[in-house]
């Protein structure tokens, strides 16, 4: 996948996409659940991360799009601008999926309205039946999908029975779905940071169900290499060389060695892009090692 472009700073935007049979894919993105308004529709929403759009998070949305369509609403996802783990453990762990690319993907998945939530101290505080209800009060909301372990609002107190239960006031649904598993086990995030931080990238693409990549902006062009930065933490294996195919905006792919080390990410030879321009890397294997540290920090 191409990287994603910007996303424009307003309270609404859209995102374009191609699905894998080539149509294209429209998703409307929403600043915040106070910007929703009564001309987006009916919505049935799911509430999550969504980093890495992994094997899980696809039947999950999948589940989704059925769902809403039963309820004859279109499918939502309400997520947060960093990884709520900032705030709630004083450090956010390394992004598997670019912010924009994110977005691409989830419009991809058939999602029609994406909401990103600023996850602050004031949202950690918020019980989730007054923001279940600021939602209510703001669009016809058709409902949540929701796993057996979801949970959302203060002290996770938002359980598929709590949030059923407000919904027979409100006026919603809450669909229960099993939890996707493979091997017979979750897919959690975690375990795929894990993965890559040990070099494994087989289990992780695994689990990912596409190859391990990292999206970053062309920092400079010198003649030989082309170094990337990137503008949050991204998980990335031990120092090394590896095989890679550079997908570029434009959608081309190019093959390239990936050299990771503690100084950053870095493509030979030099890929035709300019200062700035967005990067798509896929890594296909190590070739050789090289030191390292396993996460390059925000330039």
């Amino acid at each position: 996948m191409a990287p994603a472009s910007p996303r424009p700073r307003s309270s609404t935007a859209e995102v374009a996409a191609m699905d894998g049979s080539g149509a294209r894919s429209s998703m409307v993105v929403v600043d915040g659940i106070d910007a929703l308004e009564p001309t987006m529709g009916r919505l049935f929403a799911v509430v999550g991360v969504f980093d890495g759009l992994h094997l899980g998070h696809g039947y999950l949305l999948g589940e989704l799009r059925r769902v809403a369509a039963e309820h004859h609403a279109r499918p939502t996802v309400i997520t947060f601008d960093h990884h709520p783990d900032e705030i709630l453990k004083g450090a956010a762990p390394p992004l598997l999926c670019d912010p924009e690319e994110r977005l691409e993907r989830l419009a991809t998945a058939g999602v029609e309205v994406t909401v990103i939530e600023t996850f602050d101290r004031a949202l950690r505080e918020t019980p989730y039946d007054a923001w279940v209800g600021r939602i209510a009060d703001r669009v016809d909301l058709a409902g949540f999908l929701m796993t057996p372990e979801s949970a959302f609002g203060y002290e996770r107190r938002g359980t598929p029975d709590t949030v059923a239960e407000l919904g027979r006031t409100l006026g919603y649904e809450v669909v229960v779905v099993p939890q996707f598993t493979l091997d017979g086990e979750p897919i959690k995030s975690s375990d795929i940071r894990a993965a890559i931080a040990a070099g494994d990238l087989a289990r992780a693409a695994r689990m990912l169900g596409r190859r391990v990549a990292v999206v970053g902006n062309v920092e400079r062009t010198p003649r030989d290499t082309t170094p990337l930065t990137f503008a949050m933490p991204v998980a990335l294996p031990p120092g090394g060389v590896y095989e890679a195919f550079v997908r570029t905006a434009g959608g081309s792919v190019r093959n390239r060695q990936a050299l990771i080390d503690e100084t950053g990410v870095r493509l030979e030879p030099a890929v035709p892009a300019t200062t700035g321009a967005r990067l798509a890397v896929e890594l296909v294997q190590i070739l050789r090692d090289r030191p390292s540290t396993a996460t390059i920090r925000r330039s």
